[in-house]
């Protein structure tokens, strides 16, 4: 129980320094020093800072992604789309800092990055693609066009994570980690009502439905 207490405080240690300072700004001393436990133990637990770092993405991405899987195999309908946008939000929030980070870090060009790629981000594109596609079905929208609106719809699942200092006020109006997922996930999913309704009121028009 000591050793798994003594682990996580070096993880939040850990991802509150790399939020704040930068993976590369941030030393295993620094980390030690926040966790208040020895340097050695880094060591024991982690190996390195490249250790800890990898074993960070592993315990926020494995149940990201065992989320994603559950929602995968449920009936293929619109209300468990849009209840799967406001979980995705709530993990997010929850993990606020560590998301920041990791999202900060996908935007750079590294070893790391592409292994996360392979694994993890490659999943998360073929699910969301997938249920994203089911959602809009009988809307009319196909082809360049889906997949453009598939890329606004992730950059709407990012935005909050790319911007913290846009957030800060909102983290402080914010009554909760859910209070925020909810009201946020509401726009998103006005976005696809909207964009639904649009289309298929066009393509009424037209005669085409």
């Amino acid at each position: 129980m000591r050793n798994a207490t003594t682990k996580q405080k070096v993880m939040d240690a850990a991802g509150y320094l790399f939020f704040t300072k930068g993976y590369h700004g941030t030393s295993v001393r620094e980390i030690a020093g926040r966790a208040k436990v020895n340097v050695s133990l880094i060591s024991y637990h982690f190996k390195n800072k490249q250790g800890l770092l990898e074993y960070l993405m592993v315990e926020y991405f494995e149940p990201y992604i065992e989320l994603l899987e559950e929602y995968a195999q449920k009936e293929d309908t619109r209300e468990s789309f849009y209840r799967l946008i406001e979980l995705i939000i709530q993990y997010k929030k929850k993990h606020y800092q560590f998301t920041c980070f990791v999202h900060r870090e996908l935007t750079l060009d590294n070893v790391l990055v592409r292994e996360m790629m392979v694994t993890y981000l490659a999943k998360e594109k073929y699910i969301l693609y997938r249920l994203f596609k089911q959602c809009l079905h009988g809307s009319g929208i196909k082809g360049t066009q889906l997949q453009y609106l598939f890329l606004q719809f992730k950059g709407m699942l990012m935005t909050p994570f790319m911007m913290p200092y846009d957030m800060r006020d909102q983290n402080v109006l914010d009554h909760s980690d859910t209070y925020f997922s909810k009201q946020y996930s509401k726009t998103i999913i006005q976005w696809f009502d909207h964009l639904i309704d649009s289309h298929k009121y066009c393509y009424k028009k037209e005669g085409v439905i």
